[in-house]
Parts: structure tokens; sequence; C-alpha cells
């Protein structure tokens, strides 16, 4: 890829990001993370894996008009082929970046097949794994509206649930967050995101508990109140 594509490619990223959870930011760690993971395998196309991680998340902004039937990874890799396709790629090589960004989504059905493909899919597990995946969660969370933790009839945080539906940090930590630790195809990224694992479970744990705690003292305070 020459310096000119590669700009190309950027600036047309970066015209699409309008989601603070999945900004410029999150791209270019993405494409950290793949660097790193390439450096540890062999038989890599680079330059479909750089088009690929740079393009993975332009089809967020589509996906935000109509989230429970819009996916943005099939929408991101169609508008990733055609852009290609504009700037002259050859179609085989714009279909391989369709293919790898249109497998990347953890909630996703179609599974990541080509080497490519299953780095940006770590890549970007990568960066949902420790302290950057709990703040990003939480921001996203903001975004769409999804409170912090909903209470059942005993009193007890929800845990359980979580997926499509807007539900709560502690639904969705337990749906996705817990487990994208097994869900990584490469040594390198697994040991990475073990590394990485600590910070998020003593996040989760401590809040946990803090929430808890507060509730309970605060209901019986509460109740104290009620019967002076």
């Amino acid at each position: 890829m020459t310096k000119s594509e590669y700009n190309k490619i950027e600036t047309y990223m970066l015209s699409q990001m309008q989601d603070s959870a999945h900004d410029k930011h999150h791209v270019y760690r993405v494409l950290n993370w793949a660097v790193d993971i390439y450096e540890h395998e062999d038989g890599v196309d680079f330059d479909i894996l750089v088009a690929a991680c740079l393009l993975h998340d332009i089809g967020r902004e589509k996906q935000f008009t109509d989230p429970e039937k819009l996916n943005h990874a099939k929408i991101g890799g169609r508008m990733a082929y055609d852009f290609l396709l504009s700037l002259g790629w050859r179609e085989e090589n714009a279909r391989h970046v369709k293919e790898c960004i249109s497998s990347h989504r953890f909630r996703g059905k179609k599974k990541p097949q080509s080497i490519e493909a299953r780095i940006l899919f770590d890549a970007d597990k990568l960066d949902v794994c420790g302290a950057v995946g709990i703040a990003r969660t939480l921001i996203y969370g903001g975004q769409v509206g999804e409170p912090l933790y909903i209470m059942n009839d005993d009193g007890n945080i929800v845990v359980d649930g979580g997926g499509a539906e807007i539900s709560s940090f502690f639904q969705e930590y337990n749906f996705k967050l817990k487990k994208v630790y097994d869900s990584f195809y490469t040594k390198r990224a697994k040991k990475i995101a073990l590394e990485n694992k600590k910070a998020a479970v003593k996040f989760y744990s401590d809040l946990f508990n803090e929430i808890n705690k507060n509730y309970s003292n605060g209901m019986k305070n509460y109740k104290k109140l009620l019967e002076e």
C-alpha cells in the first residue's frame, strides 16, 4: 500500500467516526494491537490487515439509525468494499477486506476465516479487555441510555440477561466482557488479554461491592427513619 492510499483510507475512516466509544482512537488502538499480533504470525497480508483495521467500524453511524436491525460489521464491509474499488483496488483484495470487516463482530454469527480476519477480530476484542474495555462499555452505555445497574424485587443487582436490547453495565459485563477472554484466535492476543484481565475483574468486583453496600445501608437507614 502506498502512503497516498493509506492517507485516503485514513481520511475516509475519519469522516465516518461519530461514536465516542468507537472513535478514531479506538481504531488506532486496534491497528496497534493488530501490528503487534502480525509480528507473531506468518503469511499475513499486511495491506489487507491495515485497511481492514482502519475501516472496520465505518458502519457504526448507520447502525445507530436502527440498532435492532442493522449490523455495523456487514454495513461497514460493504462500504469498505465500494470505497476500495473506487481507489482502484483489485476486486479480490477489496472483497478480502470486506470479509475481514463483516466477521469482526463479537455478537455476529459469521466467524473470521482468514488470518487477517482473525487478527482484526482479536485486535478489536483486545480493546474491550482490561480497564479500557470497562471505560468504553460505560461510555457506550451512556450513549444508548443504558443504566449502570438494575435492581430486582429482592434488592439484588441483576447480572444475567443482556444482549441486543438495552440492559445495564453489569448485565453487559457478564454477557460479553467476562466471556471475551475465551474468544481469541491467536496466541499473542490471548496472552495480552489475560495480562489485562485483572484490571477489569477488580473494577467490576469493587463497583459491585460498593453499590451493594450502599444500597443495603441506605435501605436500613431509610427503614429506621420510617419507624421514628
